[in-house]
């Protein structure tokens, strides 16, 4: 039964405005380009490696932020 009414749900951003579901969508590509540009500047200014790993951890958790909330954004669509 709340398989039916997952089914027929718009998305999990559904109650939010439009214009408000487009914001989350340019903060998740902020997030994801931020986390690429940390990414790039740990490799290519960062020698020590447990700090460029480090670095590398937290931008993995950001650009995991970003596709989460862009994965939220696309099962939003038909809104």
């Amino acid at each position: 039964m709340d398989y039916l009414m997952l089914a027929s749900a718009r998305g999990p951003l559904a109650s939010m405005h439009a214009l408000d579901v487009m914001w989350v969508s340019f903060y998740s590509i902020g997030a994801m380009l931020i986390s690429v540009l940390i990414v790039t500047a740990a490799r290519k200014w960062v020698n020590s490696g447990v700090l460029s790993f480090i670095i590398r951890l937290f931008a993995f958790g950001l650009f995991s932020v970003g596709t989460i909330l862009m994965l939220l954004v696309v099962l939003t669509w038909p809104n």
